[in-house]
């Protein structure tokens, strides 16, 4: 049997992200790995619900943006507290696409990974 266990996004400013996904998401670090050398770090971070992680992965020899393509992928999260978490959104200025028709917005990150906010149904 599989089940999921985790996502990676890969970071330019550790701290600025964790402190996003903290603040935006309520997520709280579950884990981390650091690399002896220092080259690189994992913090894993979690809803406090469910066993699955965000794998915020930082590079010490990483200086420029990540390439994120089309962003044709997402990260999705189901609230009970969608009108309070969209007006917070967009009062942090994360909200990066709406689509009132299907009931869910999007925010991105630091790195502009997009995050999909849907209302529990």
């Amino acid at each position: 049997m599989l089940k999921f266990n985790h996502f990676n996004f890969n970071v330019l400013n550790l701290e600025r992200s964790i402190t996003f996904y903290q603040e935006a998401l309520g997520l709280t670090i579950v884990r981390e790995k650091n690399a002896a050398d220092g080259s690189f770090k994992l913090v894993f971070m979690g809803d406090g619900s469910s066993d699955f992680s965000l794998e915020l992965t930082w590079l010490r020899d990483r200086s420029e943006p990540y390439n994120l393509g089309d962003l044709e992928y997402h990260l999705a999260f189901v609230t009970d507290e969608y009108d309070a978490l969209y007006e917070k959104h967009k009062a942090m200025g994360a909200v990066c696409f709406e689509n009132p028709a299907m009931g869910i917005y999007f925010i991105h990150d630091p790195d502009g990974y997009w995050i999909e906010i849907v209302p529990v149904k």
